[in-house]
């Protein structure tokens, strides 16, 4: 179980809460169980967390990770890119429309920052502070250490991509962090869900519950 908190240096962020990922938008990349992590994350943000930052996938149009974009591929094949293998999904998440629009039931009282990622046509960005080349920032860690934080509490859509990556990226970076698995959608068999909670608990990540951070 965590530390008590603390308001300058404990932060929860919560990764990609977008209709994009939901029965609301069907055509998109709903997640099962996506929307249902909204009202988990809404009893974390009325506790004493103090602050919270919010991700948002804001792809271009023909982003380069849509199967819309290879003709004759599928959502879910791979292709090569300069920066390595890429998995390709469906339309999801572009700039401007209502599936990319943070999830209008998230209570954003405390949220103090809104980083979009994913904005470059040409690559791909699960993490909230790399691209997927890994050498790219998304300057998320400096603003955060400028701003006193220490402690990352990481909930939101989904598993094992854009929650895991950013939960590994955030030990990596010497934040300690903390993953709130029941605030958490997944994607995907439970199989790799298991395989990467081995490798970010390997990372040095603590795993947590909603109740009890409230």
């Amino acid at each position: 179980m965590p530390a008590p908190l603390h308001p300058q240096e404990d932060l929860l962020l919560v990764v990609d809460p977008q209709p994009t990922f939901m029965d609301l938008c069907p055509d998109e990349l709903p997640v099962p169980g996506a929307e249902a992590v909204i009202p988990v994350i809404n009893r974390i943000l009325a506790g004493p967390i103090a602050r919270a930052v919010v991700t948002q996938d804001w792809h271009h149009p023909r982003h380069l990770s849509f199967a819309s974009q290879h003709p004759g591929r599928a959502p879910l094949d791979q292709v090569e890119t300069p920066y390595g293998p890429q998995v390709l999904w469906p339309d999801h998440g572009v700039r401007a429309t209502p599936g990319a629009a943070i999830h209008s039931a998230l209570d954003q009282a405390k949220v103090v920052l809104v980083l979009r990622k994913g904005f470059r046509p040409t690559i791909d960005s699960y993490s909230a502070f790399r691209e997927n080349d890994r050498k790219t920032g998304t300057g998320l860690a400096e603003w955060l250490r400028a701003v006193g934080v220490r402690r990352l509490f990481i909930a939101g859509i989904t598993r094992p991509y854009c929650v895991d990556w950013t939960a590994e990226d955030a030990a990596a970076l010497g934040f300690e962090t903390w993953l709130v698995e029941d605030a958490c959608a997944r994607l995907g068999p439970l199989e790799a869900l298991d395989a990467s909670r081995r490798r970010l608990a390997a990372a040095g990540i603590h795993f947590t519950t909603a109740s009890a951070l409230i």
